[in-house]
Order: structure tokens, then C-alpha cells, then sequence
């Protein structure tokens, strides 16, 4: 909109511009003729009145004085030349000696009067800047006998039309500074309705996410452009709702088919020593063997030690798929902290704080579960053979926010297992990634807390817990 008034303005007022020279050419050339007509309307009538012989040679005498009174009457420089172009009479005082073009008449425009049907020329010229008109017609005696030839040299006076140009461009640049305006602040109250739209939309666009339920656009009035964006923004809304539903589902199934087949594996292999072991005893028994008690307590220790395998995996997963509800309390963590490690009998494990009371809402099963989880990793971690094995609980706050951090001194995690460490699946690695961390994460994250941790290979891990007081 601003930009085509600017370029309306400007194109009216070349036009403006184009218009006045055009005017002033037809008034300048109109005067002129009005000019000379009324010239030769007073000539013809002192021709009328003289005494003296109405011929060429009498030109001088006739107008002698009468030449200086029509000048005078007229405004106008009067020149008269005999029909061979040479100056006869003029209202001019005095002539300078090299002025050719006043005392004679080039033989062009002698023969331009004499071959036209008017009997009249006119040529244009500038001298110091300034644009001249000069006409040349012959003058007639009553019988219609060219006498004379009529000179009016005339000076274009451009300063009344050019003060008349620049008082309406000064009108028309006020004018089209208001529209100008006008422009700007419907401009921007129309980009304002519009991006308002359109920022309505890209909020939407940006808060839109797969993993929840996002809101359709409603916008009380817009354009037909922006109604189809909406509509196609709610369509692919409804869509993608769609696909998140499918891909949920999708998901969860492959999660729960790659679980069971894992658990599955775990399970497999325990039944694999059960088996050979009953067949092993199976085949080598003899009531009557001497060390058959000996024989019967070694094979029932193999086949317990097995069951408590496959007991320990059912356990595990059953601890993950099926979370018991959550009994929020005011808890001491650095007491429920010191309960939790109580079970573990490792001499190399060592608990710090810097409080004896540290009070946050949490379930004490689920926290002494998060605490145990964590422990039992760092202890897998750390090599049967090394020596200086160290695990560090520490309990600390942090402004409104509580911090348990768990570090062992064991072989670390691995590049390619980073991503993947609470990933809920199973593994038998030293480094105790499995159902218990996934488990974690779950708790920790129910209670509006975070769970991160640091490695180095063979140097080892730090597990940082931290959730809200309250």
C-alpha cells in the first residue's frame, strides 16, 4: 500500500509536469499569434491613415513614430524588413554591428515565408538559457501586395507558469503526504490483523508435539486464506493424534514383545543346567551308592541356585510392569538413605552427608528402591579382581531441591551403551544396565525429579538423583 503511493505520487507528478510544459508551448505559441494579429490589426490601420505612398520604401516614413507607439502598446519588439530581408524599422533604439540576424534575414526563411500557403515562419532558439520565439509574416497594403516582411522576436516567460508548477506540486506533496499516512496506518493495521493470525498459528505450530494432546486453532474471524490454513493446521492435528495413537501402540507392543523374548532368554538359560543336571542324576543313580546323600544335596543346591535365578528374574519383572501406587510422605532422606544400604554388607561402600535431616515428600518404599537399584549397579560394576573397589552415597540439598549422588570406581559405560542405559530390557554385562535403572528413571520422573549420571571407562560412573522437597 505505501509503496504504491509513493509510486501513484510520483507518477502524477511527471505527469503534472509533463502537462505544464505541454501548456505553456500552446499558451507561448497562442500569445504569439494573439500578438501578432493585433500587431498587424494596428499596423494595417496606420497604413490606412497615412499621407505618405503606401510602398516598401515608404515603410520607414509611415512608421517612423507610429512603430514605437505599437511596441509600446503591445509589449512587444517590432521589426520591419523589405521583402529581400533587409531591416527597414524597428522599435529597437540602436543595433550593434555584428547583429546579422536583426539587419538581415537569412534566405531560408525568406524562402520558408514566401513558399508557405500562411506566408508565415517561426523558429525557436535559446540564448543564455533562455527559450525565444520569433515570427516572421509579410504585411499587405489594402489590395492584399505584400509590402513588408513583420518581425516579433518574443521571450518565453516561463516564471509565472513555473511558479504556478511548483505551487501545485507543493499542494499535490501535502496531499499525498497525508495519504502517505492514511497508508502507513492502515498498512499496519492490516499487517497487525493479519500476522495476528498467523502468530496464532505458529504458537500453535511450535507447542506442537507427538507425545501429547495438542489443541486446535480457533480463530473467531479471518480471511478464506487464513480459515484453509487453519483447517489444514486441525486436519493434520487430527492426523497426527492418529498416528501418535498408532505409533504408541506400535511402540508399547514391540517394547513388550522385545521384553518377553528377553525374559524368555533369561529364563532359558538357568533350565539349560536344571536339565542336564536332572538327566545327569538321572542316569548316575544307585540307591545303594555310599555317597548318594552327598550326590542328592549337590544336585537339590544346583537346582536351588537355579530357581533362585529365575526367581530373582520374575521378580525383577515384575517390579517394572507393575509399579505399586505411590504413598506420598514427609520423609528424612538421610535416614530412609542410611535404611536402604543397611542391606548391603560390602565393607567398600560409604555414605556422606552434610545433614543429619533433609525432609522431602517421596514413598519410602519407592526411594529405598531407587537407593538399592542404584547401589547394586555400582557393585556390578567394579570387577571380582580389583582391589581398591569404592562406592560413595552422598545426600545433600540444593536450594529446593534434594541430591543423592552414587559413585563407583568400576570399569564405566560404554559409548554405544550411553543412550540406551535406561532403556527397559535385560542383559547379563558386569555393568548391571537392565530393568532396575529403567525402573528408576520411572519413579524418579513421577516425582517431577531427574536422573543423570557421568562415566569414564575404567575410572566409573556417578548417578545423580534430584527431585523436589515438596
Amino acid at each position: 500500500m505505501i509503496l504504491l503511493v509513493l509510486l501513484a505520487s510520483i507518477l502524477i507528478a511527471i505527469v503534472t509536469i509533463y502537462q505544464y510544459n505541454e501548456e505553456a508551448q500552446d499558451y507561448h505559441k497562442e500569445r504569439l499569434e494573439r500578438k501578432e494579429e493585433n500587431i498587424k490589426s494596428s499596423i494595417d490601420f496606420t497604413i490606412k491613415e497615412t499621407t505618405y505612398p503606401v510602398n516598401t520604401e515608404n515603410i520607414p516614413l509611415i512608421f517612423k513614430e507610429k512603430i514605437h507607439e505599437i511596441a509600446t502598446i503591445h509589449k512587444l519588439q517590432i521589426n520591419l524588413y523589405d521583402l529581400d530581408g533587409t531591416i527597414l524599422k524597428s522599435s529597437k533604439e540602436s543595433f550593434s554591428k555584428n547583429d546579422t540576424i536583426t539587419k538581415c534575414i537569412d534566405v531560408e526563411i525568406l524562402n520558408a515565408i514566401s513558399n508557405t500557403a500562411e506566408h508565415r515562419y517561426v523558429i525557436k532558439r535559446v540564448e543564455n538559457g533562455k527559450n525565444y520565439q520569433s515570427s516572421y509574416s509579410y504585411i499587405t497594403d489594402t489590395k492584399f501586395k505584400p509590402l513588408a516582411i513583420l518581425n516579433l522576436p518574443y521571450l518565453e516567460d516561463d516564471d509565472f507558469l513555473n511558479k504556478e508548477l511548483r505551487e501545485f506540486l507543493e499542494r499535490l506533496s501535502y496531499a499525498y503526504l497525508v495519504m502517505l499516512l492514511i497508508a502507513i496506518g492502515l498498512a499496519y493495521l492490516l499487517s497487525k490483523y493479519i500476522t495476528k493470525s498467523l502468530k496464532t498459528i505458529s504458537d500453535k505450530m511450535n507447542e506442537t508435539r507427538l507425545e501429547k494432546r495438542n489443541k486446535k486453532i480457533e480463530i473467531a474471524s479471518s480471511s478464506e486464506e487464513i480459515e484453509t490454513l487453519v483447517k489444514s493446521y486441525n486436519s493434520m492435528i487430527d492426523e497426527l493424534e492418529e498416528s501418535a495413537v498408532k505409533l504408541a501402540t506400535s511402540e508399547r507392543e514391540q517394547a513388550w514383545r522385545e521384553m518377553a523374548k528377553q525374559v524368555a532368554h533369561e529364563i532359558k538359560n538357568p533350565l539349560t543346567p536344571m536339565r542336564l543336571s536332572v538327566q545327569s542324576f538321572q542316569r548316575k543313580f544307585d540307591a545303594n551308592d555310599p555317597d548318594i546323600d552327598k550326590k542328592v544335596n549337590e544336585y537339590s543346591k544346583t537346582l536351588i541356585q537355579q530357581i533362585d535365578t529365575m526367581s530373582s528374574i520374575a521378580s525383577a519383572f515384575s517390579n517394572f510392569a507393575k509399579m505399586p501406587a505411590q504413598k506420598n510422605e514427609i520423609l528424612n532422606v538421610v535416614e530412609i538413605t542410611k535404611l536402604a544400604l543397611d542391606i548391603f554388607s560390602e565393607e567398600y561402600i560409604h555414605f556422606i552427608s552434610d545433614k543429619e535431616h533433609i525432609n522431602a515428600k517421596f514413598d519410602r518404599t519407592q526411594l529405598i528402591r531407587v537407593i538399592t537399584n542404584l547401589v547394586k549397579n555400582g557393585t556390578q560394576a567394579i570387577p571380582e579382581e580389583q582391589k581398591d573397589k569404592k562406592i560413595v552415597v552422598n545426600v545433600s540439598e540444593v536450594e529446593d531441591q534434594v541430591l543423592i549422588t552414587i559413585s563407583d570406581n568400576g570399569v564405566g559405560i560404554s559409548e554405544e551403551n550411553k543412550e540406551k542405559i535406561f532403556e527397559p530390557k535385560f542383559t547379563t554385562k558386569s555393568s548391571g544396565m537392565g530393568l532396575g535403572l529403567a525402573m528408576v528413571k520411572n519413579i524418579v520422573e513421577t516425582y517431577k525429579g531427574n536422573i543423570t549420571f557421568t562415566t569414564q571407562k575404567n575410572k566409573g560412573t556417578t548417578f545423580k538423583v534430584s527431585f523436589p522437597k515438596q
